[in-house]
């Protein structure tokens, strides 16, 4: 059983890194090379160049990174700092800046921009709490 788990996790490494290339080299996308993105998470490619995630976060299955809003004509940079967890089926509209060391509670709308070290949760979102430290890909500590 040890080692069909250690054979998953490397098939899913595998892929999830040959989606990152993808998304890096063919749509430009501002993406560390130690970030993960699941594959089920939903990138804008109407405005690709303008989403940057950094170093070592996770964005989870369903989450949406937008960076555009047809409605009001609206591009705008979209930015994820390191060490963070965006949740599943989370939502980050065009133009926040999420800190470094956020986590980012399931099914969440965030509509502004999110301080470092803090978790926010809900429609909108907000902070629940503060002075928290994460490690990679968003692991509290």
């Amino acid at each position: 059983m040890v080692v069909m788990t250690k054979i998953r996790n490397t098939f899913h490494v595998l892929l999830t890194s040959s989606r990152r290339f993808i998304l890096r080299k063919i749509y430009h996308m501002n993406i560390s090379p130690t970030a993960r993105i699941s594959f089920g998470a939903y990138l804008d490619k109407t405005n690709p160049r303008d989403i940057y995630i950094d170093d070592e976060s996770f964005v989870a299955v369903g989450a949406m990174i937008l960076t555009h809003d047809f409605c009001r004509s609206l591009y705008k940079k979209t930015y994820i700092g390191k060490k963070c967890f965006i949740g599943a089926r989370s939502i980050i509209l065009p133009g926040v800046t999420i800190g470094d060391h956020v986590i980012v509670g399931a099914g969440s709308v965030v509509t502004k921009d999110v301080k470092s070290n803090c978790i926010v949760a809900g429609n909108p979102a907000k902070i629940i709490k503060e002075n928290i430290n994460t490690t990679k890909y968003g692991k509290i500590i």
